[in-house]
């Protein structure tokens, strides 16, 4: 890494061999030079000697722990003072890296950018004119549900303004290092699936903003990695998210909103029972119930760090219905 190297770039990849390369060929073109960091999470499918090949520097480890902590062993292995986050199935439009860190330098109160991330389909088609919304940024619900902004819409005007948004999806984000360690990085426990809601929460109540720069470009596939890694994927995905939602909620909703939450989550039942992923779905919630202590130990915590008020009133901003991004 050279002196002048402002972003480390950091992958957590699973049994990613088929979607690496085109990553990696997209953050070779453009000028901006990277810390380039690979985290794998002990991957069966050649994805280690496509690295090894390519002389990209990573860390095997033997089973795959989550996102989060792969994120954050990724992080403590770099040292730029910015970090981009990608999943591994992202594939990044050249300039997309320096306009988001040109952004994020220009405003000293930011903690992070998301960029325009659209929908890279089956066919692999990158006519970026007609492609799909996957994310214009993370907003909440009234209800602390968080949602992808404007996920499967066409690219209408109102995703091509930047502005302040609630947080950053985890897909495809650059963020300071400084907020990333004042927070504590991810919070490991969730494993994957809500864990970058809660990081946006955290840094919210520290009192850092995110922004969403529509200039930027990232495609992304969406769980491609998730989809090839277990027998019922959806289940797994159901479970993680029925689970760590209310943990995550616990942490800074105000109790006014328990009725609704619980209508809410009432109403995920039946979704789930329709999609056949009842049981998982149940599993989750009770795990979740029982980590609700946690959630609200860490809530007296945080309180003495921030004030909640500074996610709370995202409450609904953003999500004035819900979308197909609804986690």
């Amino acid at each position: 890494m050279s002196v002048e190297t402002q972003v480390a770039v950091v992958i957590p990849s699973w049994n990613s061999a088929a979607l690496l390369p085109a990553l990696l060929d997209s953050l070779s073109v453009g000028p901006e030079e990277v810390e380039l960091f690979v985290v794998d999470n002990g991957s069966r499918d050649g994805t280690l000697a496509l690295l090894r090949e390519r002389g990209v520097r990573h860390l095997a480890l033997p089973r795959n722990v989550g996102f989060a902590a792969a994120m954050n062993r990724g992080v403590a292995e770099t040292k730029a003072p910015f970090v981009l986050g990608l999943n591994a199935d992202t594939v990044v439009v050249p300039g997309a890296i320096g306009t988001l860190l040109a952004a994020l330098s220009a405003d000293p109160d930011l903690g992070g950018v998301q960029p325009r991330i659209l929908q890279l389909g089956a066919g692999g088609s990158t006519d970026i004119s007609s492609a799909r919304l996957y994310s214009a940024g993370m907003a909440l619900t009234a209800d602390g549900r968080a949602i992808e902004t404007g996920a499967g819409e066409a690219q209408v005007d109102q995703w091509l303004r930047a502005r302040e948004i609630f947080g950053v999806c985890g897909a495809a984000f650059l963020m300071r290092r400084s907020l990333f360690t004042e927070v504590g990085g991810y919070d490991e426990s969730y494993v994957s699936f809500y864990e970058d809601v809660d990081l946006n929460v955290r840094a919210r109540i520290a009192g850092w903003r995110f922004a969403y720069v529509p200039d930027a470009v990232v495609w992304h596939v969406g769980n491609a990695s998730w989809q090839a890694g277990f027998d019922r994927p959806g289940a797994e995905n159901a479970r993680l998210v029925a689970r760590n939602r209310l943990v995550t909620q616990a942490k800074f909703m105000p109790a006014s909103a328990t009725p609704r939450i619980v209508a809410v989550e009432f109403g995920a039942l039946v979704r789930a029972a329709l999609r056949r992923r009842l049981l998982a779905t149940l599993h989750g919630k009770l795990e979740g119930l029982l980590r609700l202590h946690y959630g609200l130990w860490e809530r007296r915590r945080l309180a003495e760090k921030g004030d909640s008020t500074d996610a709370s009133r995202w409450l609904g901003v953003d999500a004035p219905r819900l979308s197909s991004g609804e986690r």
